[in-house]
């Protein structure tokens, strides 16, 4: 990857210096050639060859300038490669493959040649060397031919005999280094055979019946062959060397290839070779080298005739050809490397080979021609390489090389062009997804805003509907009833949020509220939401809130609410037995004692059951981490309150390998569970994003099988302030979250519960009540603390599993109780955890009646099921309310207009505007309100809905503020879009603000419809000023 780097990074280079030299020769070409007068004053001094140079260089410019313009006009465009781009890079592909073979064909022909040249060259030296050695043997034998004629037949008597002739030939034959024997035949007439065999003591022999018995060395039985038959003329052997001395008195003109061998040289004068065959008694190919022995000195041109005529005899040189060429080849030091092979190729048809083998693997041969000096006989030499030619290698490494060298530039070349041209693609398909996407989102956030107005008017009329019904005659069961509705309808709503939230969230436009909210009544609301679920599993739900926590926080409730209700709601979903169990502390409280409400073990829990230990949800929390601080808020932060949150349930746990997406949007966390429990998956994803937004983090522990626990921290304000605005408004959010009387103030009571955490939880909310609690595990203690007279309880709390668990002694219990002599009997309360507690509101032990408080323990439903036991209004404690009268003052004969399309969200505002004294109209669509707001009019305020049909409430709102000339009403926004009813939308169309921050049905039916009445109150006071 580096060299294509390299390659990269030269060509990125190269391509900018090309530009700089097209621009740098365009702004020479430009100032200073393409001025006439300047072209004719430098011609004027540079004379003839000046004019022709700036015509050259004339040219050149604007030839540059030309490719400056094709390069920047087609190598930029989409053209290279729709067109000749890819072309040429077959092109280059195509002639470099050529190329490399081309390569590869030459090294090796050059390699072939080269190989061809070797063996010639050892070929025709091996030739050259049998050739000399054989001319000098030639020249040793035509001698001896001459020193016969001188001292044989030049004296009488002869001076030669055959010991004579065999000593002298044995001692001179290392002259004749190829010759295995010489041997001397005399002409003899056949007047003059009878004389020549008497002179000689043997006949002459024939020679073709040695051929058909050879006599070997060792054998003396010369009467074994057959005289020679009668003709013209004989050439019996006189003379032979010890080598061959078996062929004397063999007639040599009675064999076939030497009697031929013999009438061509008389004839011819010259040494002569017969053609190979077997040698006798040795039977290996040879040869024999006649000279003819003549009388008297022939001259050069003697005729044929003159020649036989002056003949005396024959002169044999014999040749062992295989065994002569085998030394030979001895002498070298490469002949193993080649193969050689010596024919005859007298006859070109059928050569006869004198030696060598013709097994080789190499089809390369070499003949070398070798000069025996015999004019009538060709010979010649082929040689061989033993072994196959050697691959290759260097032309195949070379080629390739080459090749893939050129395969990288085209490649580089083609990714560079497909680079630029991918770039270009990108850049206009992001141009025309950016296009895309804005249309997009304008279509999205229509919908959603569409979505959000359509599903949330219904919910207004419900939410509305309850909310009436909470000013009506009801008991506080009913009342309880009735909030758990409107609980349970927000969380209807709250999870249509979860998909706008999650829409928010992905375009960055979510943001967080800084309101004074009651912490633990929302832990409330959130335990009436999901205890009719815990009662139908038998799950016990709890909440704890630990003192350290200010009554009072400044921040967002409905996004803290939210995150509560998920995580709840995933546990509730998730867990079949056991608890769930909600805790709230500083986080200062939890860093100086990390396990103050919670351990691993099972017996320090709600219900027993093992849980994931809460200290490895947080382990990863950078607020536990830093070093060196034991306060996470800094000094100049000190109103700050910094809360960690935990949630541990006993349900099915979270698989190891789906932990690493549990905060992933849309994931879940396995098909399976999807199809059986259901949800949307992301509303982990969207608390992670609003924990973040409140400063803080979140994390989970979690033990398949055994249950998990998920904690977060968030920084809030501190709301326990002193000024008079917050007392009145920390006093209106009491009224509002139901707070209990302060009947039980100063009261004594006592909770027997066999668990330490679970009558801990029930302390907190009897404490709640104002009511002083002591605790005692079992009935015999809490009879004992009941029986001592210094203690004065004024009721007793029993949990069902100390109840079951010690019936036995629940009769005697209640019995010591009513025998109590302290003027009066502790009112008996048991805390039960079942559908059938909740449906019966006492139960009998014997003649004395319990009363049984059905758990998720609240103070609200602590304090009603009190009021009943002792008697006391059992009613609303909202239902003898009145207006109050600051809103009746402000809104008595304020005449209200109300336009919507909506006919219940008309009958939910009118009836919570009548209730403080205001008259209402109402109109269903901007065009009437446009006539009922047309000057002059007596309205004093008016709510706008901001989608409707025909003219929606944008539209309306301009053209009053048209008409309108001297007086100004305000007009406050309506509506359930949540998307783009912004504050500053509704002020840029001319209204006075939203009254909705959420929707109609929050506003007027929920929790605090007075905040927004006073919204209206200000506005109209504005309108007299």
């Amino acid at each position: 990857m580096s060299l294509l780097h390299v390659f990269g990074f030269g060509l990125k280079v190269g391509h900018l210096l090309w530009m700089l030299c097209c621009w740098i020769v365009s702004v020479i070409s430009t100032n200073w050639f393409i001025n006439g007068g300047i072209l004719e004053t430098q011609a004027c001094l540079l004379g003839d060859g000046g004019k022709m140079w700036l015509k050259c260089m004339e040219k050149v410019s604007g030839n540059s300038c030309k490719i400056h313009h094709h390069y920047y006009q087609y190598i930029g465009s989409k053209r290279v490669r729709k067109t000749w781009w890819r072309k040429l890079l077959v092109a280059w592909i195509v002639g470099w493959i050529t190329v490399s073979v081309w390569i590869f064909w030459y090294m090796s022909s050059q390699a072939f040649e080269k190989r061809k040249e070797t063996l010639a060259s050892m070929c025709d030296e091996r030739a050259r060397m049998l050739q000399d050695q054989f001319n000098v043997s030639m020249n040793h034998v035509q001698a001896m031919s001459i020193l016969i004629s001188t001292f044989h037949h030049g004296k009488n008597p002869s001076a030669i005999d055959q010991r004579t002739f065999a000593r002298y030939t044995e001692r001179t034959a290392f002259e004749r280094p190829l010759t295995s024997g010489v041997a001397y035949a005399v002409r003899v007439l056949h007047s003059e055979r009878e004389q020549f065999e008497k002179q000689q003591g043997w006949t002459i022999k024939r020679m073709d019946s040695f051929e058909q018995n050879p006599v070997h060395k060792d054998d003396n039985a010369p009467k074994a062959l057959e005289p020679s038959p009668i003709q013209e003329e004989y050439a019996p052997v006189i003379f032979a060397q010890d080598t061959v001395a078996h062929v004397v008195s063999l007639d040599m003109l009675s064999g076939t290839e030497d009697r031929e061998n013999v009438l061509r040289a008389r004839a011819s004068g010259k040494g002569v070779l017969t053609a190979p065959f077997r040698l006798l008694k040795t039977k290996r190919l040879g040869v024999i080298l006649t000279f003819a022995v003549y009388k008297t000195d022939l001259p050069s041109n003697a005729t044929p005739n003159e020649r036989i005529q002056a003949t005396d005899g024959y002169l044999g040189g014999i040749f062992d050809i295989e065994s002569l060429v085998e030394k030979l080849l001895q002498q070298l030091a490469s002949k193993q490397t080649i193969l050689v092979n010596v024919y005859d190729t007298t006859n070109q048809s059928h050569p006869i080979s004198m030696y060598g083998s013709n097994v080789s693997d190499d089809g390369l041969e070499h003949v070398s021609a070798l000069n025996l000096e015999d004019p009538f006989r060709k010979h010649e030499m082929r040689c061989r390489f033993k072994q196959k030619p050697p691959w290759p290698w260097l032309a195949i490494t070379t080629s390739i090389g080459i090749l893939v060298i050129a395969l990288l530039i085209g490649y580089i070349f083609h990714a560079t062009m497909n680079r630029i041209a991918k770039v270009e693609d990108d850049y206009h398909e992001m141009k025309e997804l950016i296009k895309r996407a804005e249309a997009a989102d304008v279509a999205k956030s229509q919908f959603l805003a569409t979505v959000s107005h359509e599903i949330r008017t219904p919910m207004n009329g419900v939410l509305g509907m309850l909310h009436m019904l909470m000013d009506t005659d009801l008991d506080a069961t009913q009342q309880d009833y009735v909030r758990t509705a409107q609980d349970s309808g927000k969380a209807l709503v709250s999870l249509i949020n979860e998909v706008l939230d999650q829409a928010k969230i992905e375009s960055g436009k979510i943001e967080l509220e800084a309101v004074q909210f009651d912490l633990r009544a929302i832990m409330d609301d959130v335990l009436a939401l999901f205890s009719g679920e815990a009662h139908e599993k038998g799950i016990e739900l709890a909440v704890y809130v630990s003192v350290g926590v200010p009554e009072m926080l400044i921040g967002d409730p409905g996004r803290f609410r939210q995150i509560i209700t998920n995580l709840m709601g995933n546990s509730i979903k998730f867990t079949k037995k056991g608890h769930i169990f909600l805790t709230v502390h500083p986080v200062e409280e939890v860093m100086d004692s990390i396990d103050v409400e919670t351990e691993s073990s099972s017996r320090n829990t709600l219900s027993g059951l093992p849980v994931a230990d809460r200290r490895r949800s947080c382990a990863g929390f950078k607020i536990f981490n830093c070093e060196g601080s034991s306060h996470p808020l800094s000094p100049s932060s000190s109103d700050l309150i910094n809360l960690i949150v935990s949630v541990e349930d006993t349900g099915e746990g979270i698989p190891l390998e789906a932990q690493p997406r549990v905060f992933t949007p849309f994931m879940q966390v396995d098909p399976s569970i999807s199809r059986k429990y259901g949800g949307t998956g992301i509303g982990l994803s969207i608390s992670k994003c609003l924990v973040g937004l409140m400063n803080g983090e979140i994390g989970f522990a979690s033990i398949p099988d055994i249950g998990s626990t998920f904690t977060f921290t968030a920084v809030f304000s501190n709301g326990s302030s002193n000024s008079n605005d917050s007392k009145q408004q920390k006093q209106r959010i009491k009224n509002q979250c139901h707070t209990t009387p302060s009947e039980f103030q100063h009261m004594t009571a006592l909770v027997v519960d066999p668990k330490p955490v679970r009558a801990k939880v029930s302390r907190y909310q009897i404490q709640r009540l104002g009511i002083h609690v002591e605790l005692v595990s079992d009935l015999n203690q809490g009879l004992s603390s009941i029986s001592n007279e210094n203690r004065v309880f004024k009721m007793v709390f029993v949990e069902q599993e100390a109840w079951d668990k010690e019936s036995s002694i629940s009769a005697h219990f209640v019995n010591s109780i009513q025998k109590i002599e302290l003027g009066f009997s502790p009112i008996l309360f048991l805390l039960g955890n079942s559908l059938s507690s909740s449906r019966t509101n006492t139960a009998t032990s014997g003649a004395y009646t319990l009363s049984i408080i059905t758990k998720p323990l609240k103070a609200s439903m602590l304090a009603a099921s009190l009021q009943r036991a002792m008697g006391g209004n059992t009613g609303n404690p909202r239902n003898g309310e009145h207006p109050s009268l600051s809103l009746c003052n402000h809104l008595v004969g304020r005449k209200i207009l109300i336009v919507d399309d909506n006919r219940v969200n008309l009958i939910v505002a009118a009836a919570a505007l009548k209730k403080y004294g205001a008259e209402v109209i109402s109109a269903d669509s901007g065009k009437k309100a446009i006539k009922l707001l047309k000057p002059p009019h007596q309205f004093d305020a008016c709510f706008m809905d901001i989608q409707m049909p025909e003219m929606d409430g944008f539209e309306a709102t301009k053209r009053i503020r048209d008409m309108e000339s001297n007086g100004h009403i305000p007009i406050l926004a309506m509506t359930a879009d949540v998307i783009q009813a912004t504050y500053e939308e509704c002020q840029r169309w001319g209204m006075d603000g939203s009254s909705s921050t959420c929707s109609p049905g929050f506003e007027w039916a929920g929790s605090f419809p007075e905040q927004k009445i006073f919204l209206l109150l200000r506005s109209v006071n504005r309108s007299h000023d």
